[in-house]
């Protein structure tokens, strides 16, 4: 039966896949003129898909499973060991319920995005004395003590690029194999036993905590069963809370790059429009890259599109193939914000951090705070703040996973708006 879906006659795609990043999977269905195709990755067969039936079909709980298909490697750097993005069914769902509670209420989205806008603003008033700075390198400073501060999580200054950076890093190690993969598992061991120390402290009323905080409330969580986390698996999830916000320096960045390259949005966005800061901030997560794909595990055996799904099975879905898909986007290569004005919502055709209910299956449960963020930090770019462009190279390789400009974003003179 699966002898009707194209495979990839290379042995193995494991180097190719390193090699094209972002395109490996849309090089592919472009090729083959198919939205599935079979491939050998790191010596096992994968079913690589994309587009919005496929993404329904991916999110299926009867159908998939997380457990077994996120590497070990990618646990070390990134999730951290049996996190939740590895977890399925009831323990999941629990343990979803605890995430959703800390970060999908709008409340809690604007406070995060409020304590950003005030790092920017103390950010700015700094910057006036300097001649020149790099974005990215401040961006992932804003954002980690913004989202320290709101965790409950204790930062002193003097640590906090230290701290940025290792959350960064375990975020650089996602595709990297060698000296950027080492140094994200590096960066996760110091960030863990760091946050393990501040939940012990907290466990043992040697530190307090707000009630109601990410900190508190992952100290204190119990399961269905009345049984807390360890330690280190309490300090893994506060991570889990806390890393994704300061990865968000990534989004800024390409949201600086959309502002230098496409003036009339800089314009738009001077008008004080609502909307379309809010078409702006989702153009900008639909357009430029940010997650490459996604992997499961088939879960029961079933048949889908005349395709047989085995048990066990790896699947690939390509998220930022999806997001550029011509059947879904009509001309998906232009930037451009007001393709939102008119679009119908969807839980499968706009998957920058997942698709499908994040109440229930994978999708990212921080969403809400990446947009509410994203939005500060271009009213930032926008409002609030002058500078200077000089030349420099604001190019990103779609083979780098996760991928960057390569001059991290350089303003000159920068300025604070009275």
């Amino acid at each position: 039966m699966n002898e009707r879906i194209p495979h990839d006659k290379t042995l193995d795609n494991s180097v190719n896949l390193l090699e094209e990043g972002y395109l490996f999977i849309k090089n592919r269905t472009e090729r083959y003129q198919s939205d599935l195709f079979i491939a050998r990755v790191l010596g096992k067969k994968v079913i690589c898909m994309s587009g919005k039936e496929a993404a329904k079909m991916f999110y299926d709980t009867e159908k998939f499973q997380r457990n077994g298909a996120v590497p070990k490697r990618i646990q070390k750097s990134l999730f951290g060991e049996n996190a939740i993005q590895t977890l399925d069914g009831p323990e999941h769902i629990d343990r979803k319920r605890l995430f959703m509670s800390l970060m999908a209420a709008s409340n809690k989205q604007k406070s995060v995005a409020e304590l950003v806008t005030d790092e920017w603003t103390k950010a700015a008033k700094k910057w006036a004395k300097e001649e020149e700075i790099v974005l990215f390198d401040e961006a992932k400073d804003v954002l980690c003590r913004a989202a320290c501060k709101w965790a409950g999580v204790p930062l002193e200054e003097s640590e906090v690029s230290e701290r940025a950076n290792d959350f960064s890093d375990m975020v650089d190690a996602f595709g990297a194999v060698g000296p950027r993969h080492r140094k994200g598992r590096r960066a996760r061991k110091r960030a863990e036993a760091w946050i393990t120390e501040v939940i012990e402290d907290v466990r043992s009323g040697k530190r307090q905590a707000k009630e109601g905080s990410p900190l508190y409330e992952m100290a204190q969580y119990k399961d269905e069963d009345g049984n807390e986390l360890s330690a280190q698996m309490a300090a893994i999830e506060l991570i889990n809370v806390v890393r994704p916000i300061v990865a968000i320096a990534i989004y800024i960045t390409f949201e600086a790059v959309a502002l230098a390259q496409h003036r009339p949005c800089r314009e738009e966005l001077q008008s004080g429009d609502p909307k379309y800061l809010e078409m702006f901030v989702q153009e900008v997560r639909r357009y430029y890259p940010f997650t490459p794909l996604l992997g499961a595990q088939v879960k029961t055996g079933f048949i889908w599109n005349d395709v047989k799904f085995k048990q066990g099975m790896l699947v690939f879905l390509d998220v930022y193939g999806t997001n550029h898909d011509p059947n879904l986007w009509d001309n998906p290569e232009q930037f451009r914000p007001h393709r939102f004005d008119t679009r119908k919502e969807s839980l499968y055709d706009f998957i920058p951090q997942g698709g499908g209910d994040p109440k229930k299956g994978h999708r990212c449960p921080g969403e809400g705070i990446t947009i509410e963020v994203m939005k500060a930090s271009a009213d930032f770019l926008a409002n609030k703040i002058t500078y200077d462009i000089p030349e420099q190279d604001m190019s990103y390789s779609l083979a780098k996973m996760p991928t960057l400009p390569k001059s991290g974003f350089i303003m000159q003179n920068p300025q604070p708006l009275d």
